[in-house]
């Protein structure tokens, strides 16, 4: 996993740097436990530390933080550039030789030949990275393009976490880091809860990007760089996943659906492909859904007989879905390891919870995944997923209803969706999924649910939707006004909600 730190220090905080960062990775030493390291220079106040899981050259030669060559460029980076052989190809074409094996070593001769920017554009992979240029006396701060790997970034003082524009005066310091332990060893720091980022919480069910729940701190939004000159920040989007589905909308896929199947195969088999690089055992974490059995047939294909899975069972049988898993591994030849979860291995996560995330987050799942990561450490270092699958393909209902029930809703009289509300809520949810779970075997496949009554109030909350925009935002939201139960909250708008981004979507 791997985990940063780090700090540009214009406020005279940092008197013991080396110091300093060494306590800072130690707040997260359970992100690399192979090796760590710590690097600061004293003229520029900069100062970067490191805690390494080792994946890929497990030698020495992959020591953070590294230095190019020239010593011009020294970076602290979490992640992996799954093209870093092809990449590594291409620069000794040009006459870069390389010591070690690492993807870091690549990604730093990359720097010096084509400039950040230009090689982040080319770099395929997760990566959060902290790089100092001592040619131009800049610190540049970079997160992948769907943000899969973290990196808060905070300043000292009380001011708010925004990003673009800032100006560090001489008693501000620049501070980030993977997670927000780090932050409580750095002299200064103010953790003053945002109450925006409260209702956010609240409506989301976790504090969306570019906020944290303490003012002074934020995260770096998915796509962007972080540049820090003279003591002024500028932020850059080198990569836009609204621009991406523009130029997808504008250049449709002109094949039959078997060229479709068939093009989907090959982008699937090439991404696994690359992500099962590794100097150390890997795995795969499998439901028996769409999405993890996707992931791990993709693997059992380009690395027959040579795939570990892994799943996690309960024991109600309404929420169990081991036995599909069991049926998928069987049925690709995968060796295969169940866990089933008891009452008291569950109880006995939960106290640790707030010192996982480090601010509120209450996706109920995140008991469970933490139970079969560690189950599975035990055997292998790297695990894939089906993350995002739903995300990335539209998998939720949420997407395919909406346009479907407003339809529906915008004939109905106000009077008629407020008695048919009613209607809706009048027998508890709870209650209503006892009646109606036995009912659900009759129907056909795709219209099955565990909670029917809980999707019934749901479906209840949506029956007063002003429009189709509304409504989206209404099936999207825990909580349908949050800043109105909170003091002195206001709300920032997220770009799922922004009309005006999504009507230059559409």
């Amino acid at each position: 996993m791997c985990g940063l730190v780090g700090f540009l220090d214009r406020g005279g905080h940092a008197k013991n740097a080396l110091a300093l960062l060494r306590a800072m990775t130690d707040t997260i030493r359970h992100r690399g436990p192979d090796d760590e390291g710590a690097w600061f220079d004293e003229r520029s106040g900069v100062g970067l530390g490191f805690r390494r899981l080792a994946i890929q050259d497990l030698s020495p030669l992959g020591h953070q933080p590294m230095a190019s060559v020239d010593d011009r460029f020294t970076m602290a980076f979490n992640g992996e550039v799954y093209n870093f052989r092809e990449l590594r190809g291409q620069l000794e074409a040009l006459g870069d030789r390389f010591r070690g094996h690492s993807d870091t070593e690549v990604m730093l001769a990359a720097f010096g030949r084509w400039g950040i920017r230009a090689s982040v554009e080319r770099f395929i992979g997760m990566f959060a990275f902290a790089v100092w240029d001592r040619e131009l006396r800049e610190l540049t701060l970079v997160r992948d393009r769907l943000g899969v790997k973290p990196l808060y970034v905070g300043f000292t003082g009380d001011r708010a976490s925004g990003l673009d524009g800032a100006m560090l005066d001489e008693g501000t310091s620049l501070v980030f880091a993977s997670e927000l332990k780090p932050f409580r060893r750095f002299p200064a720091m103010r953790f003053d809860v945002d109450r925006g980022a409260v209702a956010l919480f609240m409506r989301y069910a976790y504090v969306p990007m570019p906020w944290s729940i303490h003012r002074s701190i934020g995260k770096l939004p998915p796509g962007h760089l972080l540049r820090v000159r003279d003591g002024r920040c500028s932020l850059e989007c080198y990569w836009s996943a609204k621009a991406a589905a523009e130029i997808g909308a504008a250049n449709p896929f002109r094949g039959s659906d078997s060229d479709a199947v068939d093009a989907l195969d090959a982008l699937l088999q090439d991404s696994v492909r690359s992500r099962m690089i590794a100097d150390v055992p890997l795995g795969a974490f499998l439901s028996g859904g769409i999405d993890s059995s996707a992931v791990v047939a993709a693997m059992t294909a380009v690395a027959p007989g040579h795939v570990r899975t892994f799943t996690i069972g309960v024991r109600d049988p309404a929420y169990d879905e081991a036995p599909f898993a069991r049926a998928i591994a069987a049925h690709l030849g995968t060796e295969h390891t169940e866990h089933y979860v008891e009452p008291d291995d569950a109880l006995s996560v939960i106290p640790s919870l707030p010192s996982m995330w480090d601010e509120p987050f209450a996706d109920s799942s995140q008991i469970p995944t933490f139970i079969v990561s560690r189950a599975a450490r035990q055997h292998v270092t790297v695990i894939l997923s089906g993350d995002g699958g739903d995300e990335l393909f539209g998998g939720y209902y949420r997407y395919r209803w909406v346009r479907r029930l407003w339809n529906r809703l915008r004939w109905l009289p106000g009077p008629a969706r407020s008695a048919a509300a009613t209607m809706l809520r009048a027998i508890p949810a709870e209650r209503a999924n006892r009646l109606l779970r036995p009912l659900m075997g009759a129907l056909p496949a795709s219209m099955r649910m565990n909670t029917p009554g809980d999707r019934a109030h749901k479906l209840a909350g949506l029956m007063n939707s002003s429009d189709e925009w509304d409504l989206f935002l209404r099936l999207t939201s825990l909580v349908q006004d949050p800043a109105s139960l909170l003091l002195d909250a206001k709300e920032p708008m997220v770009p799922l909600h922004d009309r005006a981004w999504l009507a230059d979507v559409e």
